[in-house]
């Protein structure tokens, strides 16, 4: 069995245009007062062809628009590109097909259209329960809005998720405590909470470098939210299966899991990543970051890709470490060592549990509830 077929196959296109630019952000994002959505619309079915070509005869297990802002899609382009997906790929017959959305009025009301159009989970960018922070966060909406377009998202669609950020400024263990328990009274059956992290390029970058950027919780406090997040979502029935992600049974992000779980994916879209499987080889692909340069290089020479480069073995090896140690499920001990060529090292391993920081189940190896906390350090150790 080739090894991406571990993990699945997937489709993500990204949509890079927003409505403004969060201070926080470091994605693929640009603002646009006019977008010409038919030009767009024909690009992306050009690329789905491209691929699709060299993916033929597989399924297709999820679909992920994802930005940018793909709420700011027309209901229509997302159709049209659904519509070539179904002629192009066989899918699952349990297809996920998500879109993020903001939770403004504006994008609310276009989830009917979506809905219509076969999407059927959406993951909204929520991001903070108090107007306050919303407004620190460069976020266009208020909590009114949010729980607005949460209702909407609740009866137009089978699953919806939500982001939020924690460990913002002046934010208090208490403050987040209190703002998970309303979350879970949201009826929500999935979560991704995500620490505030500054990001050199943005403009929180640049006032955090200018000392503009006060009350950030340091890192002790940044640790606790996370145990405390770990132990109320637990609680709840919302276990982490992986570092930043909770839900009920079943609900989990699957597009997300062929990520951590190194299946292969389709990147299109600018800025779009993709590792796909052919030939026998395996392939990390990348896209041109700016909208037009991506648009006028599909139009002018048939393909979107800007880079194609063969992944090594030592490569895969690597890359499936990073992702799948996210993961509460861990790490398969035996496809790591038919990737690599090798086992990891016992002694590594040992000293890891000696500490508490990991745990083996069968012939897989994942991190305990302390050992996440500290994860980059742990993928660190097990590196060769």
């Amino acid at each position: 069995m080739e090894d991406w077929k571990h993990g699945g196959f997937g489709l993500y296109l990204h949509w890079p245009f927003c409505t403004s630019k969060c201070p926080y952000c470091d994605f693929n994002s640009h603002v646009a007062t006019e977008i010409d959505q038919a030009r767009w619309q024909r690009a992306y079915l050009s690329e789905i062809d491209r691929v699709g070509a060299e993916t033929r005869g597989r399924v297709l297990n999820t679909v992920f628009f994802g930005g940018g802002t793909p709420s700011l899609m027309d209901p229509d382009l997302v159709a049209a590109i659904l519509d070539k997906v179904r002629t192009t790929w066989t899918t699952a017959n349990d297809l996920e097909i998500t879109l993020e959305a903001n939770p403004g009025s504006v994008e609310a009301g276009r989830f009917r259209g979506y809905a219509d159009a076969g999407v059927n989970r959406v993951s909204m960018g929520i991001q903070a329960l108090n107007d306050t922070d919303l407004k620190r966060l460069g976020r266009l909406h208020s909590v009114a809005e949010a729980r607005t377009a949460f209702d909407v998202a609740r009866n137009a669609f089978d699953r919806v998720s939500f982001d939020l950020i924690y460990a913002r400024q002046d934010q208090t263990l208490a403050n987040w405590r209190a703002e998970l328990a309303e979350a879970v009274t949201m009826a929500v059956d999935h979560l991704s909470l995500y620490q505030l992290t500054i990001e050199e390029s943005t403009a929180f970058g640049a006032r955090h470098a200018a000392g503009k950027l006060a009350g950030l919780p340091g890192d002790d406090l940044s640790a606790d939210m996370y145990l405390i997040t770990n132990d109320i979502l637990d609680g709840l029935g919302m276990p982490a299966y992986e570092i930043s992600n909770h839900s009920h049974v079943d609900a989990q992000s699957r597009h997300n899991l062929i990520y951590w779980r190194y299946g292969d994916y389709a990147g299109i879209g600018p800025g779009a990543h993709g590792r796909l499987t052919l030939g026998g080889d395996r392939f990390a692909t990348i896209t041109p970051n700016g909208p037009l340069v991506w648009l006028r290089q599909v139009e002018q020479s048939g393909r979107g890709e800007g880079l194609r480069e063969t992944l090594s073995r030592a490569d895969q090896a690597g890359e499936y470490l990073m992702m799948s140690m996210r993961l509460a499920e861990g790490l398969d001990m035996a496809r790591y060592s038919t990737l690599a060529g090798f086992d990891l090292e016992p002694q590594v391993i040992q000293r890891l549990q000696d500490l508490g920081m990991v745990k083996i189940e069968g012939r897989r190896l994942s991190a305990t509830t302390n050992g996440r906390a500290v994860l980059n350090a742990i993928i660190r150790e097990l590196m060769p």
